[in-house]
């Protein structure tokens, strides 16, 4: 079967989107390269930080204004604390930047990969982002900076959802971070389409449903106790989004399976 012209567009514009990220990234780790040597100077992070922010924003827009990712974001417009642990599930390759466009000042656990990565590397390094490869050195590393009032976006799964279930099992970094910087943690249950750059699947594979639709609702907080262990808390969390999951088993928004359902509302300004 020959696609339409809408079909051959959204690819258009999905790949083209691609195209963005991965230019302004390599300009913007190629610009970060001369700042290296200054690497660990707090005031610096936060002035990359808030480029990163409106360059991912401006990345939101293009989204909105090509059509071929709707984004639905729920209670984001209620005040965003500083200072807290977001958490959030972990469906998609791309959540994790469209949300630090949308969250306030926060730094990212990030792969080492990332870090080597010639589009990314640079500035996130300069932006003060964190990478996983020593749990005992990035758990006091980050709850420094979160005691010190940036927040912190981390993904308790710690990769993608695999394919086919709800939810991989949470590692408790998370809940240790939130512990030691005395912060609370504020859940986010991120959901997308199928197919959508999932684990697995490399982004130069069109997901199953263009436009795909990812959607970002802001749940509830946990404030700090410092009567709950680290463990307890992860364990509270777990069982708490495993009960918003139950009945959806791919963690996928409802069009995935049905490309002609109803347009979503875009909340994506």
């Amino acid at each position: 079967m020959i696609p339409g012209p809408r079909h051959l567009y959204l690819a258009l514009a999905y790949y083209a989107s691609w195209g963005l990220f991965m230019g302004f990234g390599l300009i913007l780790s190629v610009c970060s390269l001369p700042l290296l040597p200054w690497r660990d100077r707090a005031g610096l992070h936060k002035k990359m930080r808030a480029i990163q922010r409106w360059l991912f924003r401006v990345w939101i827009a293009w989204f909105h204004a090509s059509g071929v990712l709707r984004l639905v974001w729920k209670n984001f417009n209620e005040p965003l604390a500083p200072g807290t642990v977001y958490i959030s599930t972990h469906p998609s390759l791309i959540d994790a930047p469209l949300l630090l466009g949308r969250l306030p000042d926060s730094i990212c656990v990030v792969k080492p990969a990332i870090m080597r990565n010639p589009a990314l590397g640079a500035a996130a390094i300069v932006a003060g982002f964190v990478t996983g490869s020593n749990d005992v050195d990035m758990i006091r590393a980050v709850s420094d900076k979160v005691r010190a009032g940036s927040s912190l976006l981390i993904f308790p799964e710690g990769t993608r959802t695999e394919p086919g279930t709800a939810l991989n099992p949470f590692k408790p970094g998370f809940a240790l971070i939130a512990s030691r910087a005395s912060a609370p943690v504020r859940l986010i249950i991120t959901r997308a389409s199928a197919g959508f750059v999932t684990r697995g699947r490399p982004w130069w594979k069109l997901p199953d449903v263009l436009p795909a639709t990812m959607e970002f609702s802001l749940d509830r907080a946990w404030p700090h106790d410092p009567e709950k262990s680290a463990a307890t808390l992860s364990a509270e969390i777990e069982t708490h989004v495993r009960a918003i999951l139950r009945g959806n088993s791919n963690n996928q928004w409802p069009d995935s399976k049905r490309p002609d359902s109803k347009r979503p509302p875009d909340n994506s300004k």
